[in-house]
């Protein structure tokens, strides 16, 4: 049964540039306007019902700890309906959704929805980590 609480704001982020779900170890995240988050536990319903709406997804709980911890704090935060700002990010940048996703995607990070990139789940071929 889908989540009400989490079906109201899902529209606006596809909507919504840089609009995301970020998944970790800790919980998610959903990103559907500037400076709006829901945040929560129920990661694997929260993102079946986000990769079946078109959501970008980034799922990182099998990323190694250390390459998590160095991109969560030098790494630049999505620019969500806001402009990103010019290259040479860091840690308090925001840039484009893609150029995050390609950094975590080379992390080993799960990268759903987002054009260039192709998703192999965990359980469907790379093993866990």
């Amino acid at each position: 049964m889908a989540n009400p609480t989490i079906l109201q704001p899902l529209p606006a982020a596809p909507a919504t540039v840089g609009g995301h779900l970020t998944i970790g170890r800790g919980g998610f995240t959903l990103h559907y306007r500037a400076g709006a988050k829901l945040s929560g536990y129920g990661r694997e319903h929260i993102k079946a019902q986000c990769i079946a709406a078109g959501l970008p997804v980034l799922d990182s709980r099998h990323v190694d700890f250390d390459a998590v911890l160095k991109l969560t704090l030098r790494g630049p935060m999505v620019a969500v309906g806001r402009e990103p700002e010019p290259v040479s990010w860091h840690g308090l940048s925001y840039a484009p959704l893609h150029a995050v996703a390609t950094a975590w995607a080379a992390a080993g990070a799960e990268v759903w929805n987002i054009a260039g990139f192709d998703t192999v789940p965990v359980d469907e071929g790379r093993g866990r980590t």
